[in-house]
């Protein structure tokens, strides 16, 4: 097959933090350019849209999965059923329930769980309903998968969404091996829930990164034997950061006694609040409780720009609260009281443990310092053209 580039597989690992590797010999060998890429502030549903596109949340639309949308929400039925006494409508069988829904019948992907509870569900919207890793998987930009298609490069793509990381890689070998694309993306994400549990267990970090290793070079092997200027490079979304201490912030709001919705409205994710108001005497008396804790801190609008966080509509919270590193909200929308994870993300990028890696056998045509740095840097490997269009802003991602 004629190829007007060199095949090239690009390799995202969701969670393989430079500390992680620092100091170990992970594909050294093979990869030997090898950096550490800032993330971006939250969770791999903003972090990787900003790899596949090279732009911010504030432009893709992507940050936290759930955000504030009372109109636009596809749970506005459950409204008619707010009179029902929790448990029964916020036991683990009607959670099940509203989780199948979301995937099968309401279009929200096979993501979507049950993170908030249903009652307050009718007040929110799901961020990934589609599958990003297809063309038009992201609204407010086009992504890499966009531009191959519109460039007519022959690509494959490989996901949760098509098996395990073990069935990933071999899938990829054996499509490599019938010569129909020269630009592989494949996405392993089962070792980011290895890390969450093991991230300070070096023995067993050392085991699991060696079975990468070896599916990884067999997969490298594959394709220099199919092209000898063929090029191979490693990311990832973040890293991971072990767990020291853990705070009940939830326990600390509700001992104000304000009422959800009529007062306010929390999304408790594992290192962040977001908080949305609707009284003025819960906002102050919230946010001044949120003021007098030093496990973390509220995030200024300064810092949300900064950051590419910012949304003017306030979609993903009136009011940010993000915990300092090693901190663990104990019970959270997403995570019960009984997971009790060695590692988390979702730091300020300031975070050192926080930085995601960028390993490969090319060096880049320039320096990566950011994840939006990994973007161009794919769309150069796949030869395409850089296009025309306008640069991306939020009223376009709607």
């Amino acid at each position: 097959m004629h190829r007007k580039t060199p095949l090239h597989v690009f390799v995202l690992i969701d969670g393989l933090g430079w500390r992680v590797i620092e100091n170990r010999g992970f594909l050294e060998d093979l990869l030997p350019y090898r950096t550490s890429v800032r993330t971006v502030l939250g969770f791999s549903s903003g972090a990787i849209p900003t790899i596949l596109t090279g732009a911010p949340p504030s432009v893709t639309g992507h940050w936290n999965l759930f955000y504030y949308d009372p109109e636009g929400s596809p749970f506005r039925w459950l409204r008619h059923f707010s009179a029902l006494p929790d448990r029964l409508l916020a036991n683990r069988v009607s959670r099940r329930i509203i989780k199948e829904m979301g995937r099968r019948v309401l279009g929200l992907g096979p993501l979507f769980e049950c993170c908030v509870t249903p009652r307050l569900l009718p007040w929110f919207n799901w961020v990934e309903k589609d599958n990003i890793y297809e063309p038009g998987g992201i609204a407010g930009a086009p992504s890499i998968f966009d531009r191959l298609t519109e460039q007519r490069v022959p690509y494959r793509a490989y996901s949760y969404h098509r098996g395990s990381d073990q069935e990933i890689v071999r899938r990829a070998r054996r499509d490599m091996e019938s010569r129909e694309a020269n630009f592989f993306f494949l996405y392993l994400s089962e070792l980011d829930g290895f890390l969450h549990l093991h991230c300070d267990d070096a023995v067993g970090c050392e085991s699991c990164l060696d079975r990468y290793a070896g599916a990884l070079r067999e997969l490298f092997d594959v394709a220099r034997s199919i092209d000898e200027d063929a090029s191979f490079t490693i990311t990832s979304d973040h890293g991971m950061t072990p767990i020291r201490h853990q705070v009940d912030l939830v326990t600390q709001i509700e001992k104000l006694r304000f009422a959800m919705p009529e007062d306010y409205l929390a999304v408790y994710d594992s290192t962040m609040a977001r908080f949305w108001f609707f009284n003025e005497r819960a906002e102050r008396e919230i946010v001044q409780c949120l003021d007098s804790m030093t496990c973390g801190r509220r995030l200024s609008d300064d810092e949300l720009r900064q950051l590419g966080i910012f949304f003017p509509d306030r979609r993903f919270g009136e009011v940010i609260f993000l915990l300092q590193p090693g901190w663990l909200i104990s019970r959270s929308d997403f995570n019960g009281g009984s997971w009790m994870p060695s590692g988390m993300h979702g730091y300020h990028p300031d975070d050192a443990s926080s930085d995601a890696v960028f390993l490969s056998n090319r060096e880049p045509a320039r320096e990566l310092t950011t994840l939006a740095d990994v973007y161009p840097y794919l769309r150069e490997a796949a030869g395409l053209t850089v296009p025309r269009d306008p640069v991306p802003t939020l009223e376009m991602a709607g």
